[in-house]
C-alpha cells in the first residue's frame, strides 16, 4: 500500500514519516508534494490543501490526525472517499485534564484569589455547595464520555446531551432536540464537546446559554463556530453568566483586539485542550491502513450525512 503524508501543523514531517514507516514496514509512505504521481491509496493529513485531492481522485482514504473534520469535510472530496479520524490516540485524558482543571478553577474561585494575591489581600471566601453546580456535557462521544467520567470523580452531579441516546454510568443523559432546553436549564457549568456541522453552529446562542442556570460557567473546547459570541458577551455583561474558559474561537488565532482578550470573567487558551499525541496517533493510522488492506472498515470512519 502507498500512503502520502501531508501534515500542515507548522512543524516538521520527518518525525511523522520516521514514525509511520516503522509502524508500517509493509507499505510505502512518502511525503506530499505538489504533482506527485496519482497512484497512492490513501492520505494522511492534518490541514490539507484542497489541491492534495484534486490531484490525487484515486484515493480510497483519508486519515485525519485529529478528532474534529470539520475543515476537512469542507473541502471538495471524492464521493466514495473514506474519512477517517482519531478517536482518541492520547486527546480523552489531555481533554478531561482541561476541562477539570477549568471547572475547579471556576468552582473554587482561583481567579478571585489570584485577584486578590495581586492586592496582597488575604480573605478566604465561603465554600460553595458541590451539588449547586450540575455540570453538563453537550456531545458524549469518545472524549465526552471520558470527561464525564473524570468529572464525577469529584463528586459533582453530572448531565449529558448528545444527538442520539447514550447510557453512561452515573450521568443523567439526555437526547435530541425535543430535551436540550431540560438538558439545559438542569445545567450550571456547561461543557461543549460537540462536533461542528451545519446542525450545530451556532447552537450556544443566547436563547441557549439564557436557560443555562444562573451564575453558570461556559466551557467551549469544541469549535468556537458553535458559539455566537455577541450573544455570550451580552449574558455575560448582564451577569446571568459568571464566566467562561474558551480555548476555540471562530477566528483562530483570536485577533489581538478581540474583546474576549480583555473580558474579566473568562479564560482563553489557543487551542491547546487537546494535542495530537505522535506515538498514539501512528498506533491508530497503523491499525487503520491495516484493516484497509484486508478489506476492513477502520474504526473511526466518518459518517459524512451527520459530518463526525
Amino acid at each position: 500500500m502507498k500512503l502520502l503524508l501531508c501534515n500542515r501543523d507548522g512543524r516538521p514531517s520527518e518525525a511523522w514519516l520516521n514514525d509511520l514507516r516503522r509502524a508500517l514496514p509493509e507499505a510505502q509512505v512518502d511525503e506530499w508534494q505538489p504533482g506527485v504521481p496519482a497512484d497512492y491509496d490513501a492520505a494522511i493529513v492534518w490541514n490539507p490543501p484542497q489541491q492534495l485531492f484534486d490531484e490525487q481522485p484515486q484515493l480510497k482514504a483519508v486519515f485525519n490526525l485529529g478528532a474534529g473534520v470539520d475543515k476537512l469535510m469542507a473541502l471538495d472530496l471524492p464521493p466514495d472517499l473514506q474519512i477517517v479520524r482519531l478517536e482518541d490516540a492520547g486527546m480523552a485524558v489531555q481533554m478531561a485534564e482541561y476541562v477539570c482543571h477549568a471547572l475547579i478553577r471556576f468552582y473554587r474561585e482561583f481567579d478571585w484569589y489570584a485577584r486578590q494575591q495581586q492586592e496582597q489581600l488575604w480573605k478566604p471566601r465561603r465554600p460553595w455547595e458541590r451539588d449547586d453546580f450540575p455540570v453538563g456535557i453537550m456531545g458524549l462521544g469518545a472524549l465526552g464520555a471520558r470527561v464525564a467520567q473524570a468529572v464525577r470523580q469529584f463528586d459533582f452531579p453530572v448531565l449529558g446531551w448528545s444527538r442520539t441516546r447514550r447510557d453512561l454510568e452515573g450521568v443523567r443523559c439526555y437526547a435530541g432536540k425535543d430535551e436540550l432546553s431540560a438538558f439545559l436549564k438542569a445545567t450550571r457549568v456547561l461543557v461543549c464537546l460537540l462536533p461542528l456541522t451545519d446542525e450545530t453552529r451556532g447552537i450556544l446562542n443566547r436563547e441557549a446559554l439564557e436557560r443555562v442556570q444562573l451564575g453558570g460557567y461556559l466551557i467551549n473546547v469544541a469549535r468556537g463556530a458553535l458559539v455566537v459570541e455577541v450573544d455570550l458577551r451580552n449574558l455575560l455583561e448582564e451577569g446571568h453568566l459568571a464566566g467562561a474558559t474558551l480555548d476555540v474561537f471562530e477566528d483562530e488565532p483570536l485577533p489581538p483586539d478581540h474583546w474576549l482578550w480583555t473580558q474579566p470573567f473568562v479564560n482563553v487558551t489557543p487551542h491547546i485542550s487537546t494535542q495530537t499525541v505522535r506515538r498514539d496517533a501512528v498506533v491508530q493510522v497503523a491499525l487503520g491502513v491495516r484493516a484497509l488492506m484486508r478489506g476492513a472498515l477502520p474504526a473511526g470512519v466518518v459518517k459524512r450525512s451527520r459530518g463526525y
